[in-house]
């Protein structure tokens, strides 16, 4: 495994938590358990782990993710993380993002040089080039998916991966106001309340989905990230919502992720559907159903079957 990532820094359990989404209760079982991780203490007594440390268990928890047991993967090596990993990007249904592609390789160049107004420069030229669906899906989602797994490979520092959400956003944020100025947002239909759980830190996918939302018509309202439950539900009566849109990312487990869905559909007791995405959310297919899970291509039928069903109940 690479650890030529330039965060050098040592973190705290919670950091860890964070940033790799195993709850720190997990983190300690292990140490006892498998040995691993080793972390330090600081003056307090307090855990704090390498980066390296951090990148291994990244690696780790989406093995897990993919139907891996701790036990079996705990104590290899980088290495052999790093072969696992490739073999379950492989089976996976989400196709490896090509990095020889020229345009993914000259916006993770400028990330890499931190060439800041470059990438948002030619992010912009693309998606004016592309339009904004190809945009989303044919650069935006590969691109994330690969800074994630540079990043994962300890090969991006954090900043870096924070760097280019920022300038994503950015550029994100311009065409869908743009998008949204060609829907009458008073009779628009879904309306569409777009957020992230408060274990789910990470936002770019909900961003894409909403881009596809605003080009299929619906009316987009987006809370950002890690909103608590109870304020979902009363945000989605306030603002009548049709649809409650979540986003869950690899670094959240598909057993926490359901437990968040499933109280949040009790709460909303049927006041509004809840569409689920990203790549922790494929996982989940057999137990919501597939009109409850979508990817980025199921966004346009999914639109279509709502309105469908709503002339038929209105015949």
């Amino acid at each position: 495994m690479s650890t030529t990532n330039n965060d050098d820094r040592m973190t705290t359990i919670s950091e860890v938590e964070r940033e790799t989404g195993i709850a720190k209760e997990t983190l300690r079982v292990w140490e006892r358990r498998y040995d691993f991780p080793k972390p330090g203490r600081d003056a307090n007594g307090e855990r704090i782990y390498t980066s390296e440390q951090r990148i291994r268990l990244q690696l780790i928890k989406r093995l897990i993710d993919n139907g891996y047991r701790p036990g079996k993967i705990v104590n290899l090596s980088g290495e052999e993380l790093d072969e696992l990993a490739r073999l379950a990007a492989r089976k996976s249904s989400i196709p490896a993002p090509n990095a020889d592609d020229p345009l993914l390789a000259d916006c993770m160049a400028m990330i890499r040089a931190h060439r800041v107004p470059e990438l948002r420069q030619l992010m912009m030229q693309a998606q004016l080039r592309l339009g904004l669906r190809a945009f989303v899906t044919d650069l935006v989602a590969p691109m994330t998916t690969l800074v994630g797994n540079e990043w994962a490979a300890g090969r991006l520092a954090i900043f870096e991966e924070h760097l280019y959400a920022e300038t994503l956003q950015g550029v994100m944020r311009a065409a869908i106001f743009s998008a949204s100025q060609q829907t009458d947002r008073e009779h628009a239909a879904p309306r569409i309340l777009l957020t992230t759980v408060p274990i789910e830190r990470h936002g770019l996918g909900l961003l894409m989905a909403e881009a596809l939302f605003a080009l299929e018509g619906a009316c987009c309202i987006s809370l950002g990230v890690q909103t608590p439950l109870s304020d979902i539900v009363t945000a989605a009566k306030v603002h009548r919502a049709d649809v409650v849109a979540l986003s869950f990312s690899s670094a959240v487990s598909g057993r926490a992720a359901m437990d968040n869905i499933l109280q949040l559909k009790e709460r909303l007791d049927g006041a509004a559907e809840v569409w689920v995405g990203g790549a922790c959310a494929a996982q989940l297919i057999r137990q919501l159903g597939p009109e409850c899970v979508i990817d980025l291509e199921g966004i346009a039928p999914s639109i279509e079957r709502w309105r469908r069903t709503r002339v038929q109940l209105a015949a």
